[in-house]
């Protein structure tokens, strides 16, 4: 239906019917107008599977839901790095809501990860925003391409669940720009999700679902997106303010109550009718564009399990492997420990919660291994399942711990008290290294854990919240039948308090400052160099690569044009594997305060043994700039910058040079409170301020070799020079002028 009918359907609708349309009729479903053809239609969650409830419906997951697959959650299929694979998962998702009549998956979320310990942390993809906003493209176009819609989300700066739907997020521009919204940008203007979700919180005081600078001035007019704007279920504050501000549908349905605001308000003049008649619009567009597109799809189980399965083998992360320890050899006396190794943690709680198709943990699935339960989840019987397990690692050749975090510890609601594993866990896995040297660690959890034990450990195999068929996937990884290939999409840290938002972190339950700024996960430990666990981009494999032959296209760039980049890599071990290549960018212009290193490209390369490819990646200007609030742009300031290959962010291969020339003018205006240490940083506007620096040191009678003097010249601001230098008003502003006019030519020439 094109939007001429739509708009005339609009137009036939009463006052009563528009407001209708603009709220759910329940916790699923949006209400239909029969008279004028408008069907009902349903929306489900399901990032990683899909939650459609029927009988008793919930927004929390707290009821059952159909069966269905379960896929990896987004903390796991992030580490497959692979656009491809995300694409598939879309596709399938996709699939699975034609089957079962759903126009709109809730997902994918995006939000980034601040602390490790949001207890929704599962849900989300990474710490970096590159990353995440690439995979969710990926993910929403396969969505899409089944015609159904997505609804990215929570948009925008929803960092913890703590007071999630009262809490103001408290951060700066650039933060926000470069860290929180940018996981979002790319996605919305690129795979043009249906629709966005906003957000419970308050964003500097505003709440996100009246907040008309970022579901409006940003969200719409500047990046173009045309779908509509949905709440989170009970997001809703004022109603009237939100429709305002493009908060198109209210979720769920409040029984009409604000259906009746929103008429009261067009019949008071509160409210322009126009407004609303524009939401509705926008919700019946996606409501049609999937009606029109319906097909008679079978749910294929057995299908999308096995995809379950593939997408956790190219996630699951080898964090450690000494000895090559891994994969174990057959025939030999394993030890499998560890409640998980029966009933495997495989999804997180709350409102993503599915009820899965097939679930078998990895003792179900291997022959020739003994077994101990080794702990409980409730922490009952400790002592004496410990010491089972002791006995049993004592005699093998190889003892396999499956550890992790009970549902409890983390879920949508509340959030993680501290990163430790349950103390009778760490005890156990103490008490196995004792007796038994070869020591494997599997892990089930779906955020970052302490490893006090690490280094009793010779291997540790992170299979985070892994889907339905996770312990399918680890007995294949832990006896080679598969390669791992997953790399972290976070930072492991050594400890809590290491990380940059503890101090800060949840807040006082009316705000919480986001004092770290931009300085998120990697941004702030390999700035500071700091000693992390596992660092972002980290994962091993059981072959070997090296890199080689890094090129680009020119050493000489303008912020138009597009640097390409080429490099090889190559298998230099016996098993074919995937290595996981990373591209980071590092400004050494000065121009502002930023990150060591930050991601701007990647890929995944599949390789047979011996062989070699060549891979190529393209940056644009964004690559290379940061967000400058007083341009409202993104700004790449002439000079150097150092492209980066690495297998982590820790783990640089290779490394060239770029010069890059700004050709949009000058970054500042230089003003009367300008410094002069900015000003004389400056060649063209040194040569324009050199008589006054002369008359400033005549002014102190100091020698030009006085390193107290010169500091304090230029800590100076320019307005100083009135009384050091007895110099008029009238002389100043034509000081300024010429400055400004060198500044203006520096950066017009990139000098």
């Amino acid at each position: 239906m094109n939007q001429k009918e739509i708009k005339k359907i609009v137009s036939e609708m009463t006052l009563e019917e528009k407001a209708g349309m603009c709220s759910g009729k329940d916790n699923w479903h949006l209400k239909s107008v029969e008279r004028l053809g408008i069907p009902e239609v349903m929306v489900s969650d399901g990032p990683h599977g899909l939650r459609k409830q029927e009988d008793k419906t919930d927004h929390l997951g707290l009821n059952g839901s159909k069966r269905a697959v379960c896929f990896p959650a987004a903390c796991a299929s992030a580490c497959s790095f692979d656009r491809g694979l995300l694409q598939e998962l879309g596709e399938a998702i996709g699939e699975e809501c034609q089957a079962e009549d759903v126009s709109i998956v809730l997902g994918p979320a995006v939000n980034i990860k601040r602390s490790p310990l949001c207890g929704r942390n599962f849900e989300y993809f990474s710490e970096d925003p590159y990353l995440a906003s690439e995979l969710a493209k990926s993910y929403i176009s396969g969505v899409q391409s089944k015609q159904v819609g997505t609804s990215i989300k929570h948009f925008a700066v929803n960092n913890q669940e703590f007071r999630r739907m009262s809490c103001s997020s408290e951060l700066d521009e650039r933060a926000l720009r470069e860290i929180y919204l940018s996981a979002f940008e790319a996605a919305v203007k690129e795979a043009k999700p249906w629709t966005v979700m906003c957000s419970y919180n308050r964003i500097n005081g505003v709440y996100a679902s009246e907040n008309k600078k970022l579901l409006s001035d940003i969200l719409r007019d500047e990046w173009g997106f045309d779908g509509y704007v949905m709440s989170d279920w009970g997001a809703v504050n004022d109603r009237v303010e939100g429709l305002k501000a493009g908060l198109d549908l209210e979720m769920p349905g409040s029984s009409g109550v604000n259906d009746e605001e929103i008429i009261k308000a067009v019949e008071s003049g509160r409210l322009d009718e126009s407004v609303l008649d524009t939401a509705v619009e926008r919700i019946l567009s996606r409501i049609f564009a999937y009606w029109e597109n319906k097909t008679n799809t079978v749910f294929p189980y057995k299908e999308h399990h096995e995809l379950a399965k593939r997408i956790e083998l190219e996630s699951a992360v080898l964090l450690k492997n000494e000895d090559q320890l891994l994969p174990l050899k057959e025939g030999k006396k394993i030890a499998l420990i560890g409640q998980f190794a029966k009933e495997p943690r495989y999804q997180g709680g709350g409102s993503s919660h599915i009820n899965p198709y097939q679930v078998k943990g990895a003792w179900e699935l291997l022959n020739g291994v003994s077994y101990a339960m080794g702990y409980t989840l409730d922490d009952s019987a400790a002592e004496e399942l410990a010491e089972e397990a002791v006995a049993l690692a004592a005699k093998s050749d190889a003892a396999v711990i499956f550890a992790g975090l009970p549902d409890a510890y983390e879920s949508e609601g509340y959030d993680r008290r501290h990163m430790r594993l349950p103390e009778q866990q760490n005890h156990l896995i103490e008490r196995v290294s004792r007796v038994q040297p070869n020591l494997v660690i599997v892990l089930h959890n779906g955020s970052p854990v302490e490893m006090p034990w690490e280094k009793q450990a010779k291997a540790i195999l992170e299979m985070y919240l892994g889907g339905e068929a996770v312990g399918e996937a680890a007995a294949d990884l832990l006896f080679g039948k598969a390669n791992p290939s997953g790399k972290l999409a976070e930072t492991f840290p050594l400890r809590l308090e290491d990380n940059p938002s503890y101090l800060n972190f949840p807040g006082d339950g009316n705000t919480v400052r986001y004092q770290e700024g931009i300085f998120v996960g990697y941004r702030y430990y390999d700035s500071k160099k700091m000693a992390v666990r596992y660092p972002f981009g980290h994962g091993l494999s059981y072959t070997t690569f090296e890199y080689s032959g890094l090129k680009l296209s020119s050493d000489q760039i303008k912020d138009t044009d597009c640097l390409t980049v080429t490099f090889k890599v190559k298998n230099t071990g016996a098993a074919a594997g995937k290595e996981i290549v990373q591209l980071y960018v590092s400004d050494h212009t000065g121009s502002a305060v930023r990150p060591e290193k930050e991601l701007r490209h990647f890929a995944k390369v599949a390789l047979s043994p011996g062989e070699e490819k060549t891979i190529k990646m393209e940056l644009t200007k964004r690559a290379f700039a940061w967000y400058h609030p007083e341009r409202k742009d993104w700004y790449a300031a002439s000079g150097e910058y150092e492209i980066l290959i690495g297998s982590s962010s820790r783990e640089i291969r290779l490394s060239k040079t770029v010069c890059m020339e700004n050709t949009s003018g000058a970054v500042q205006r230089i003003e009367a409170n300008t410094v002069i240490g900015d000003i004389v940083a400056n060649p063209q506007a040194e040569k324009v301020f050199s008589k006054y620096m002369d008359q400033l040191w005549k002014a102190f009678g100091k020698p030009k070799s006085d390193e107290m003097t010169r500091q304090i010249i230029l800590s100076l601001p320019l307005r100083a020079v009135r009384s050091f230098c007895y110099l008029p008003s009238e002389e100043l502003n034509i000081l300024l002028n010429a400055l400004n006019a060198a500044v203006n030519e520096t950066a017009r020439s990139g000098r």
